[in-house]
């Protein structure tokens, strides 16, 4: 049968025999795989499974971008809000989404399909804006690109281009 989490932590666990902090990461990212996102009971059953308090694995999951501690759409819009992409347009293009799906970055859209969120980095300045859409990067998007993307991403259009 499938390994349960807790199983799937004792193992990350034995990684790191001397320090379950090190096994945090790798033990909510095998959560985050599981559950979608990291609820307040997630969160309990990862702590319990490592022995350390609740209140550590969410400081912990907290301060990474890539962990999510509500809920989350069907689709995860993140787009680079840093320097080399604002001088491109990011703002733009943040606003292009919110206004297409209806809802501000740091939100899901009312149909639960989407999420988006705006994020320092995503490693690809050269490239910018980058959007990084269900971890898959698209790079130069520009905000003319936007109601294209939320199309595909909602299903309003049964039309598929390319």
């Amino acid at each position: 049968g499938r390994v349960s989490l807790y199983e799937a932590i004792q193992e990350v666990r034995a990684i790191y025999p001397e320090d379950s902090e090190s096994a945090v990461l790798p033990a909510l990212r095998l959560a985050q795989e599981e559950h979608g996102w990291l609820s307040p009971e997630v969160i309990r059953e990862v702590a319990d499974a490592l022995e350390v308090t609740p209140a550590f694995v969410k400081s912990i999951a907290s301060y990474y971008d890539q962990f999510h501690l509500a809920p989350i759409g069907e689709h995860l819009v993140e787009v680079c809000t840093n320097v080399s992409c604002a001088v491109v347009g990011a703002q733009q293009v943040v606003e292009a989404f919110e206004s297409g799906l209806g809802c501000r970055a740091g939100e899901t859209s009312s149909d639960g399909k989407v999420t988006l969120r705006a994020v320092e980095c995503l490693g690809g300045c050269g490239w910018a804006t980058i959007v990084a859409i269900d971890h898959h990067y698209r790079t130069h998007v520009k905000a003319s690109d936007v109601p294209a993307i939320v199309a595909e991403l909602t299903g309003a259009s049964e039309t598929h281009g390319d």
